[in-house]
């Protein structure tokens, strides 16, 4: 048998799985004496309390510290997750405000280092005309502001047919750039949020900058997550010999709005490490051993058998 390690509510417990688990699905952790590095991969519920999303965050953190995380990704939107276009708006603030601050605190206090995966940052002309970046913002153990990645691609999306309806550019500025990877203590990280995993232009372009893990933070809609989240994510990793990391949110945020679940870690090979599930809030804890990322590359040399960019536009100029 091998076991998950698991947290729910704060609450410690372990899933034992069966040894005739299928591979994709072997969830295990390493305790803190471990010598590979290890991530903690958090899975909560936001909702438009500020202060209780907070605490939630804040336990899920110490509870991976404790457990010997040296880096923990949260999930888009785990600052809140507003009602309405208004009450996110009017939620919103700067880098240098509150929020931020009590997370740069918390990284230092705990000597760790986090993954805010998705922030609601007032941009640069709030005061005319009251719009926000989604920031994905990457603290170190001294508490300092390493990057910002600002998402590139807004889910602007109507599937009547299966009750989605969002417009996340009616508030949201798309960031005006990629950003490249950062080297971490559990390695050269690259990225994206949410709705940029359906575009693998992303993920191959953090890929040739050194990527060795991309993550995807995400507040994924529960109809487009059992349709395509672990198929595309397990995708992305597959194609960029990379590991995945994505922390998620799960269940009800308010009477408009549910998340899919399942926080999920990918292997280089695209076997599933890791599965938070769909209905709680929790974190699972993985090993990241750069050594299985880089025999994936040497005996599968995908990148090296790439064809320059001009090759991939041919068809272009035979129209």
């Amino acid at each position: 048998t091998c076991s998950l390690l698991f947290s729910k509510a704060g609450k410690t417990s372990f899933t034992v799985l069966s040894t005739k688990t299928p591979p994709t699905r072997r969830n295990f952790c390493r305790m803190s004496s471990s010598p590979l590095p290890v991530a903690a991969v958090c899975q909560m519920t936001a909702t438009p309390d500020k202060e209780a999303n907070f605490f939630v965050c804040k336990n899920l953190v110490e509870e991976a510290k404790q457990r010997g995380a040296s880096m923990v990704f949260l999930p888009e939107g785990f600052d809140y997750i507003g009602s309405n276009q208004e009450e996110t708006l009017s939620l919103s603030e700067s880098l240098g405000e509150e929020t931020v601050s009590r997370f740069t605190d918390m990284a230092r206090k705990l000597e760790v280092w986090l993954s805010l995966g998705g922030f609601h940052e007032r941009g640069p002309n709030w005061k005319t005309d009251r719009r926000i970046y989604n920031s994905h913002i990457i603290i170190n153990d001294k508490g300092d502001i390493v990057t910002v990645y600002r998402k590139a691609h807004l889910f602007d999306v109507e599937l009547l047919e299966k009750g989605v309806s969002l417009k996340e550019s009616a508030s949201t500025i798309p960031g005006p750039s990629l950003i490249a990877p950062v080297q971490t203590p559990i390695g050269k990280v690259g990225l994206g949020i949410c709705y940029d995993l359906r575009f693998p232009e992303l993920s191959l372009a953090l890929q040739r900058q050194g990527a060795e893990i991309l993550t995807y933070p995400s507040a994924f809609t529960v109809a487009t997550g059992i349709a395509h989240w672990e198929i595309l994510l397990r995708a992305r990793a597959i194609e960029t010999q990379c590991f995945v990391l994505a922390a998620a949110q799960v269940g009800p945020h308010h009477s408009k709005r549910s998340s899919y679940g399942h926080a999920l870690a990918v292997d280089p090979w695209g076997e599933v490490l890791g599965d938070c599930g769909g209905e709680q809030p929790g974190l699972i804890m993985v090993e990241i051993n750069l050594e299985k990322l880089e025999n994936t590359r040497k005996n599968m040399p995908v990148q090296e058998h790439r064809r320059n960019t001009d090759f991939y536009h041919s068809l272009e100029k035979t129209k």
